[in-house]
């Protein structure tokens, strides 16, 4: 019984129902289109300001999908170094935040450059800098060998494992990934989106690695979606979006992966999540936008360093809530300083108290957009 997608007679020929998708498809290139033409409307300082936040978000939501949380600090300050911005509170990274920083980025900024065997190997081994995905050692930098068994997805106790997925045998992988890159380079007439969408679906079912391939996908589905934009910089975040609907993504990836070549359902599920990706982005925006206003109106505010750096953070999108400890913390000063830093920022009507006082007393910035 061919119990998978790849094992049907005549993989990988997907089929689909244009009148199924094609609304879909022109509302997702409407939203593209407004939310390109709302970015050439900003100067260039609030550009960047947007494609660093977007890139953060893109590279801490996708490893977030594997269950590996990086440090937003080192994430935004590895990608500023890498694109040449100058940022408040840079910090040193680590190796594995770099690489995923460099996979993300050359999939985006040099996303009209030919996909080959050589720079997915690059970007595999930029994953696993150490050669090692978490205690075990992994094959880096090459297809995988299956030396351990099959490719499989699996959940469940031992004994009562349920398949979900067994990818092709590592024999054929090879194979698979010649016909893969010689489709993803050519020119077709398949709208862009559509061939991202194809591409992903492609890509993750051939599980062309021993790790690091949920990511290497996304990263792929970026490049193709800044082909579509005729961009390198990207304002929206697919993977921050499928974070967010990991649960359904899973869902119709397992059952697009039992089914036939008719993959109409996947197209109009990555079709949707990408509708509601380019929706979110306002959000993105509206930091932006009051980021740059806040420090017009407080030009001539007297605000300390101290003040400045935890400000900024708060600005960026601060990761849980800021109490007086935290800000200690971060501002390396005693927990007195902190309080005092914090009830001038109050007085000056910048600061307010978020929750009831004593040891639960947090902060926030007066008209920050959620």
């Amino acid at each position: 019984m061919r119990a998978f997608i790849h094992q049907k007679e005549n993989w990988p020929s997907f089929t689909w129902q244009n009148d199924a998708v094609v609304n879909l498809l022109s509302e997702a290139r409407n939203l593209q289109g407004r939310l390109v033409g709302k970015m050439e409307s900003l100067g260039f300082d609030l550009r960047s300001d947007a494609l660093l936040d977007t890139l953060t978000l893109d590279v801490l939501k996708s490893s977030e999908i594997e269950g590996e949380y990086l440090n937003p600090d080192q994430v935004r300050s590895s990608i500023a170094r890498r694109l040449g911005m100058e940022i408040a509170g840079s910090v040193e990274s680590d190796r594995n935040v770099d690489g995923v920083v460099e996979m993300m980025l050359d999939a985006t900024q040099n996303c009209f450059a030919p996909l080959t065997a050589d720079r997915l190997f690059d970007w595999h081994a930029a994953l696993f800098p150490t050669g090692r995905s978490g205690m075990y050692k992994i094959t880096v930098a090459n297809w995988r060998d299956d030396t351990t068994g099959p490719m499989q997805v699996v959940s469940g106790a031992m004994g009562k494992e349920k398949v979900h997925f067994q990818a092709p045998d590592s024999a054929l992988v090879e194979k698979e990934m010649k016909r893969f890159l010689t489709w993803f380079n050519k020119d077709q007439e398949m709208d862009l989106v559509l061939k991202a969408a194809v591409a992903h679906l492609w890509f993750v079912t051939i599980h062309p690695f021993e790790d690091g391939n949920g990511r290497i996908t996304r990263a792929l589905t970026d490049m193709l979606l800044s082909r579509s934009d005729k961009s390198n910089q990207r304002f929206y975040s697919m993977s921050a979006q499928i974070r967010i609907e990991r649960k359904q993504y899973y869902e119709i990836l397992e059952k697009t992966q039992k089914g036939g070549l008719d993959i109409t359902e996947w197209i109009r599920w990555f079709l949707n999540c990408l509708i509601n990706t380019l929706k979110s982005t306002d959000s993105i925006l509206a930091r932006v936008l009051f980021k740059a206003d806040f420090w017009a109106r407080h030009s001539k505010t007297l605000i300390n360093e101290r003040q400045k750096k935890l400000l900024n953070k708060l600005l960026d999108g601060f990761d849980g809530k800021l109490t007086s400890s935290k800000w200690a913390k971060i501002a390396k000063c005693s927990k007195d300083t902190a309080i005092r830093d914090i009830n001038d920022l109050i007085d000056k009507g910048i600061l307010q108290k978020e929750a009831a006082g004593g040891r639960s007393t947090n902060y926030d910035l007066k008209g920050m957009p959620v």
